[in-house]
């Protein structure tokens, strides 16, 4: 897949932990960050959410909302959102076809999860950043940085 970059972000309606359906529609004239992760309480996958977590406060503040999206179920999303006191919104994407509308479909046999992709998405709809390679360690601080950048 090419860059989504500058591109209208695809649209999707996914349910959040308590079963609501999301759209992208709901975040139209602000920022928004979505990040794709592969499973809900893995190694990886904890430390990318705590970290996003803890730099909520700064995404907020630049006026933007924060979603994870993975094709786990919305009850596993629910527990792991309790367990680490997240609070921002955990979208399940069963199918996986929101997860390709981005390219962030990883498919082995019978097999498939979300890979470990994000991307910013400004007021208007437009993806303006896409990050493929993300280190989840320091993803959260990458995000602030940018989204700093673009509001200057």
């Amino acid at each position: 897949m090419g860059s989504l970059t500058n591109t209208p972000a695809p649209e999707f309606k996914l349910a959040d932990t308590t079963g609501k359906l999301i759209s992208l529609n709901h975040f139209r004239g602000k920022w928004l960050v979505i990040f794709f992760y592969p499973k809900d309480d893995t190694p990886g996958c904890t430390k990318e959410v705590c970290n996003f977590r803890d730099d909520y406060s700064a995404i907020n503040s630049l006026n933007a909302h924060v979603i994870g999206i993975s094709l786990d179920k919305t009850t596993s999303h629910q527990k792991f959102k309790e367990k680490y006191h997240l609070p921002f919104m955990l979208l399940s994407d069963p199918k996986g076809n929101v997860a390709q509308k981005y390219g962030a479909l990883f498919k082995f046999i019978f097999f498939k999860f979300s890979k470990r992709h994000s991307f910013i998405i400004d007021p208007k709809g437009l993806i303006r950043r896409e990050y493929r390679s993300v280190n989840p360690s320091t993803h959260s601080i990458q995000i602030v940085s940018d989204l700093k950048a673009f509001q200057r």
